[in-house]
């Protein structure tokens, strides 16, 4: 066989298998409300969309959206395209036998073809062995498929999984407040932050991960939608805020009626395919009509920004949204949709041409959605992207704080806030203090620390420095290395020229130096000897002026 990296290659078909929980009809399309609680059969087809029972619960217990977001990360942030380099693809083994077939066979292309690994979310370990089971069947290589055991409500992995960023080069996860009722999938990426020693960050945002998309230079792209689920918020607060915690300047464009598209969700019909490139649909079949019209503003939109815009067909047939812009990239590879209703069906090779055409090279797997996009979505909805470590097989440390600009002193309780990632993983960090501006780090705080987190330390009895800094050392089980220094320097001590020591630099301490210069009385602790070579003369005078002046 020709290599497959070498032109576009194209799969198609899907082998059926079954793993459906006994009891549960694969026609059920709504959580169970058993004591007032929404439980969510794993076997059913809950759709992307809010559910007619969802909508019930919410008005009778109102507040989805009250969880309260943390503090932003700090630093250099840097918010992952799907087009960059990807350490796997998150997937979640939910739904319907249908449905799982698509999950499996997405297991099987992205391990073999996509130069990533498939990492599946599973309830238990009884499914977790019937997962195996039908990737395996399906001709995934299981060197490359990784199972976490806990359990998610859908399958809808996209809109609740994590969404992740790089600060200092390190990943971290951003955690939104999922738009549905459905705790576990709620709380999953918060999970699944420490299994992987990985910061999670609370924006206070309610959305869906798959109302979202953005280039790597940091321009991101929504619909209004979002201004809905967070009615006290402003456009533009929410644009501030998504700036705050992902480091992108964000677009906000018109949503479908929901009478076409019920998720109202930017990835049905547009993809950002590159730095210049983008997928937006065309409605052959309906000229003119709304979702036509936003789509045709938002094509002009993006060309006037500087992207290559591509068009795809797209369908509205008995209330099902068919979208060929809901693709999923991984590396050298593209996850296609395909169709068999047979008003879409004929256009399955026109999309096909038009994605070899965009992205000449990659490898193109067609996969058979018909079994899923009658729930609202295709495959960019059940798969999140999980990117690679910037640092590749070396490990990457980043230091938080203190950063610069602090004032400590000994005694105080400080925190020393970090990160550290690595291709495999962080086996340790130490920790160094440098009182030189980073030239030595003489003294070690902490060694063999955990990967992530912070460490409390007690700043020790030093002369005053205002020239500190921090080294992160972090250290994977393949002995390789690597540092991050605080940006710049921080004080340890008191101000020499703070001579009333009431911790400020102001024309009080000149005067108080000046008094106890001339023969008056001194602050506590102080002497006219500011020099310290045990005479008290006209150098200790300039010694202090020179400090006071300095700052220190």
């Amino acid at each position: 066989m020709t290599p497959i990296l070498a032109a576009a290659f194209v799969f198609s078909g899907l082998a059926m298998a079954k793993d459906e929980p006994p009891g549960i009809p694969e026609t059920l399309t709504e959580p169970l409300l058993v004591d007032g609680r929404l439980v969510f059969p794993p076997g059913a087809a809950i759709p992307r969309s809010l559910t007619p029972t969802e909508r019930q619960w919410l008005l009778n217990n109102p507040g989805i959206g009250d969880r309260a977001g943390g503090p932003p990360p700090t630093g250099p942030l840097h918010c992952a395209a799907e087009y960059e380099p990807m350490q796997a693809i998150l997937l979640s083994w939910n739904g319907t036998s249908p449905m799982l077939t698509i999950v499996a066979t997405m297991a099987n292309r992205i391990s073999r073809y996509g130069d990533a690994e498939a990492w599946v979310v599973v309830r238990d370990m009884a499914t977790r062995t019937s997962a195996t089971t039908q990737i395996t069947n399906a001709g995934a290589d299981m060197t490359k498929v990784r199972f976490f055991v806990r359990p998610v409500d859908t399958i809808w992995i996209r809109d609740y999984g994590p969404r992740y960023i790089f600060q200092g080069g390190c990943r971290a996860i951003v955690d939104h407040v999922y738009n549905r009722p459905r705790p576990n999938d709620d709380t999953f990426p918060a999970w699944l932050g420490p299994q992987l020693n990985q910061p999670v960050y609370s924006i206070p945002l309610t959305h869906g991960g798959g109302n979202y998309h953005l280039d790597a230079v940091n321009r991101s792209y929504a619909t209004r939608l979002i201004a809905n689920e967070n009615p006290s918020l402003s456009e533009q607060t929410i644009i501030d805020t998504w700036h705050a915690f992902q480091g992108v300047d964000t677009h906000l464009f018109d949503p479908f009626p929901t009478s076409v598209d019920s998720t109202q969700h930017l990835d049905m019909w547009m993809e950002v395919i590159g730095d210049d490139k983008v997928m937006i649909s065309d409605w052959p079949n309906n000229p003119g009509s709304t979702q036509d019209l936003i789509c045709d503003a938002a094509a002009t939109f993006m060309s006037s920004r500087g992207y290559t815009v591509y068009r795809l067909p797209a369908f509205s047939v008995s209330g099902t949204h068919y979208t060929y812009c809901n693709v999923v990239t991984c590396n050298n590879l593209l996850l296609m949709p395909t169709y068999t209703n047979a008003t879409v069906q004929p256009f399955n090779a026109v999309a096909l041409a038009t994605w070899q055409s965009a992205l000449p090279g990659k490898v193109i797997a067609q996969v058979n959605c018909q079994a899923i996009v009658t729930s609202a979505g295709v495959m960019h909805c059940i798969a999140m992207h999980v990117p690679r470590n910037s640092g590749g097989v070396n490990p990457v440390a980043y230091v938080i704080s203190p950063n610069g600009g602090e004032h400590l002193m000994p005694g105080d309780s400080a925190t020393i806030s970090y990160a550290a990632d690595d291709d495999v993983a962080v086996t340790g960090v130490d920790i160094r203090l440098s009182t030189d501006g980073g030239t030595t780090y003489p003294t070690l705080l902490a060694a063999n620390v955990p990967p992530v987190g912070s460490f409390a330390w007690t700043v020790p009895n030093l002369a005053y420095t205002a020239h500190a800094r921090i080294r992160v050392t972090a250290f994977d089980a393949s002995a390789h290395a690597s540092s991050d220094d605080s940006d710049g320097d921080f004080a340890i001590g008191q101000c020499p020229a703070d001579f009333n020591g009431d911790g400020a630099l102001d024309f009080f301490d000149y005067d108080d130096f000046v008094v106890c210069f001339e023969g008056g009385a001194c602050p506590p602790g102080k002497t006219a000897d500011f020099d310290g070579d045990g005479t008290v003369d006209f150098f200790d005078y300039d010694a202090f002026v020179t400090a006071f002046q300095a700052g220190c």
